[in-house]
């Protein structure tokens, strides 16, 4: 069951009807918009809606972050993460996922649409057709204007009640707390001026860390006066756009002048922030590295900013008031250049790292910063289409790995067009595509871009080029069945680029292809006294990716030896590497081998368990089964060794494994008695 829902920040606030009512709408309408303006708290009553959902255990849950889009080009691909689709089907994108999707329950959560209204109603629309027991919940400032749409519109926090709470309940996080008859005498006169709008509650009452109530009612309400006088409110909702534009400008004016130019510089992420990552990007000129650490629990302190496991969020009202200050001190350019440069640097250090100890690290940094990646190469695609090109083909592979495929061919393709950079950058791009087509089961156009990428490094004595495309090809032509073929590509380019195991990634790559060409060829002692030696330098490396092959490889050869016992061991630790850096497409393999060693030994009812999960992984990634052509009769006839051990049993419990959350299923496999035995 999905439970992709981001971290609740603590202290929900009111709001019962509210809940009751949507609880209700989405039991008898597909689409349920909450309207209304920034701050008003649609987000937060969104993911409080999710959660009830949730907890009551009939439906599975996901939840969409689409802000930090600037355009529709992300917007299936976002949807479909979030779903955990990793698409790497041929199809139109919404086509695949409403396959994917068409049988399952689920509540998706679009959280901030407005910007992209237009683009939201035909996605919508395609998923609503194709998945009837889908439900969408939208946050939005306006309605979508779809057909049978209930719209919720979201008001403040009543002034004299739940907006006194939640007043009192920050400025007790701030250090102050507000008990004393008059005090509250004070709040709740404060909150009917800010009309119990809740940002604007958070933003005031986050000045008692450095301010006393009586200050803080006095210059806000003068503030609020000013306002009225001048006119300067919104046709839409006056006061209530008021009291949030007041409270966020009067919040601005009250921080030093290092958090005024850290909140400014922040809002060019587009996603949360680490304490390392802002110094990196914002530090400079009058806000020193030193100063940025201390900025930051300013801000926290503010409540400018969330702060959760060490990374800071910033709500979207706050990041566009950031996002004009920045762009009136004339830094907008400067900053998302820092920006982009970091998040190259970041990718550098990646690729640099992916052969030792920190690659599933790295694996999870590259992914944790999706949006901020799709952020720097925006950017770099306008201005620097070179390092673009740079950037899309260190990436590209992580995100391939991490199901991110039509996201990297998207980049790839644009960057290759724009850039006119034609040294190794360019071999590395067309790599990384050929990979993403290779991982779609487009074999024609993997071949032909590995064909490009060979010369090309023939052409500029690119050692790691030749190597990353005698893998590329090597791994097409193992797909088509010709795996003599294959060796002899990479045996050709091995031979001539010497170095130590894992002296570069294509080298290791080129190994494994070997491996794998061996036990298809049927030379199993050859095969596993390879496999055995690569993984051990995998070991010894602390690499993960290439080691969990070998494990598969090692797997296939036990049981084409008769060697359950062993096949099990090596199907489980792939599994445990491929958990390791979220690796659907490999879980889907892994599952399928383990669940035939585990038929192989008699264990037919936790073999149909693991079937029935690696089924749910390969639904997951948009199409039936694959992987090189010697598993699909192992496959088989496990699969019936299974049928023949449980009889009349086994339908049963086929269609109960597949009813099974797969990740439940994984981590029992790995923990349970299947590893110990």
């Amino acid at each position: 069951m999905l439970r992709n829902l981001p971290e609740a920040p603590p202290g929900f606030v009111g709001r019962r009807d509210e809940l009751t009512h949507l609880t209700e709408a989405l039991r008898g309408h597909q689409v349920v918009t909450l309207t209304g303006i920034g701050g008003v708290g649609k987000s937060r009553l969104a993911l409080h809606t999710a959660e009830h959902v949730l907890r009551a255990g009939a439906r599975g849950v996901a939840w969409a972050d689409l802000w930090p889009l600037r355009d529709d080009r992300l917007l299936v691909a976002t949807v479909a993460d979030a779903l955990d689709f990793s698409d790497h089907t041929t199809t139109m994108p919404l086509d695949a996922l409403s396959t994917w999707l068409a049988d399952k329950d689920v509540l998706l959560v679009l959280d901030s649409c407005e910007h992209l209204i237009a683009a939201c109603r035909p996605v919508i629309t395609g998923l609503l057709a194709a998945c009837p027991a889908l439900s969408v919940l939208v946050t939005s400032r306006e309605p979508l204007g779809l057909p049978d749409e209930h719209v919720v519109p979201v008001g403040p926090l009543p002034p004299a009640t739940d907006a006194v709470e939640l007043f009192c309940r920050r400025a007790a996080d701030a250090g102050t707390a507000l008990t004393a008859p008059a005090d509250l005498v004070t709040v709740a006169r404060l909150c009917r001026r800010l009309e119990g709008m809740p940002l604007a509650l958070e933003l005031t009452a986050g000045q008692l860390s450095h301010r006393t109530l009586g200050e803080v009612a006095r210059e806000l309400g003068s503030r609020l006066d000013i306002a009225v006088d001048d006119g300067n409110a919104l046709p839409s909702g006056p006061a209530r756009h008021r009291a949030v534009r007041t409270s966020v400008g009067w919040s601005h004016e009250l921080c030093t002048p290092q958090e005024r130019l850290l909140w400014a510089r922040l809002s060019v992420f587009r996603d949360v922030v680490d304490a390392d990552t802002a110094r990196a990007v914002c530090a400079g000129g009058p806000l020193l590295a030193s100063d940025v650490d201390r900025a930051l629990a300013g801000l926290v302190r503010k409540s400018v900013l969330s702060r959760h496991g060490g990374l800071h969020r910033m709500l979207d009202t706050v990041r566009e008031y950031g996002r004009m200050w920045l762009d009136e001190l004339g830094e907008s350019a400067e900053l998302s250049d820092r920006h982009a440069r970091h998040f190259l640097e970041l990718a550098r250090h990646a690729d640099a790292g992916w052969p030792g100890p920190q690659q599933a690290r790295w694996y999870g940094r590259i992914d944790r910063a999706n949006a901020d990646l799709c952020a720097a190469l925006d950017h770099l695609l306008a201005v620097r289409p070179n390092a673009a090109l740079e950037l899309a083909g260190l990436v590209g592979f992580f995100w391939s790995c991490c199901g991110h495929l039509r996201e990297a061919a998207s980049y790839l393709e644009d960057a290759l067009a724009l850039s006119d950079e034609s040294g190794p950058a360019r071999t590395r791009a067309m790599w990384a595509l050929g990979v993403t087509r290779v991982l779609r089961g487009e074999r024609d156009p993997s071949r032909t871009l590995a064909g490009h990428c060979h010369r090309r490094a023939q052409a500029q004595d690119d050692d790691e080029g030749l190597l990353l495309a005698a893998y590329l090809l090597g791994l097409t032509h193992l797909l088509q069945g010709l795996p003599m073929t294959a060796r002899s590509e990479v045996d050709r380019a091995l031979a001539t680029m010497g170095g130590p195991p894992f002296s570069s990634m294509g080298r290791a790559m080129c190994r494994l292809v070997r491996v794998f060409a061996l036990t298809a060829e049927g030379l199993l002692k050859e095969a596993r006294t390879e496999a055995e030696r690569l993984r051990a330098d995998c070991t010894e490396f602390g690499e993960w990716w290439t080691r969990s092959y070998t494990d598969y490889q090692l797997a296939l050869i036990s049981l084409f030896e008769d060697r359950p016992e062993d096949a099990t061991r090596h199907a489980l630790s792939m599994l445990d590497g491929k958990r390791h850096i979220g690796d659907s497409f490999g879980l889907a393999l892994g599952l399928d081998l383990l669940a035939s060693a585990l038929a192989a030994r008699g264990d037919a009812e936790t073999a149909v368990a693991a079937y029935g999960a690696g089924e749910v992984y390969w639904s997951a990634v948009g199409h039936p089964q694959r992987g090189t052509p010697e598993l699909g009769p192992v496959r088989e006839r496990y699969e019936d060794t299974a049928r023949s051990l449980l009889g009349d049993a086994y339908e049963e419990a086929s269609l109960r494994s597949v009813l099974c959350d797969p990740e439940v299923v994984v981590r029992a496999l790995l923990d349970g008695p299947v590893r110990g035995s």
